[in-house]
């Protein structure tokens, strides 16, 4: 996955840094690069760690189904789960992992009201998007989920909203995100 650069700028420099899914280790390169950033990667795949690896990117293997208690509390400054959220059973219990890991937490995750997605299911149909680009049957999304969504499971579990925009080919959308953007975007802390 390569990665945006919204998401990179809410990172501050010199950040310790956990990137949950890290898949090719990119974003984690330019921080480290770019703004000073040190820390470590979590990723499943064989094919995304050695990627990692001959980026220089410090790389654990781990299902993040699993749980971060390999992790002390706020031992990271900044813990990064960008598009993996739909992808896990425990997305409850890992938001709340990763609050407790670290000081900070930015999320993102296709936005499944985006107004393109509605349309689609008026018609009768699951959509295919760009940024939800399976079918309905293979899917490697568990679940979805819309931008109005994670405001609610925010407020569930305690988590201040620090920031929150949408994502459109490449542009930051800041008014009617719920509607208008294809990703969503959050970064919290704990209350």
């Amino acid at each position: 996955m390569s990665f945006d650069p919204a998401i990179a700028a809410l990172v501050p420099p010199g950040s310790r840094v956990l990137d949950l899914g890290c898949g090719t280790g990119e974003l984690l390169d330019h921080l480290i690069r770019h703004k000073g950033c040190s820390g470590y990667g979590v990723e499943l795949d064989d094919a995304n760690l050695l990627a990692c690896v001959k980026r220089g990117v410090n790389v654990i293997q781990r299902n993040l189904e699993e749980g971060l208690s390999i992790f002390e509390d706020q031992s990271f400054d900044v813990v990064l789960q960008l598009e993996t959220l739909q992808h896990l059973r425990n997305a409850e219990q890992m938001l709340k992992e990763t609050a407790r890991v670290g000081k900070m937490g930015i999320v993102s995750f296709p936005n499944f009201a985006h107004w393109p997605n509605r349309l689609q299911v008026l018609t009768g149909r699951m959509p295919v998007t760009r940024a939800l680009p399976y079918e309905w049957y293979d899917t490697p999304n568990i679940r979805v989920g819309t931008f109005a969504d994670f405001g609610v499971l925010a407020r569930k579990n305690r988590l201040k909203i620090l920031d929150a925009f949408g994502l459109q080919e490449g542009r930051v959308v800041r008014t009617l995100p719920n509607l208008r953007a294809s990703v969503a975007v959050f970064k919290f802390e704990r209350e």
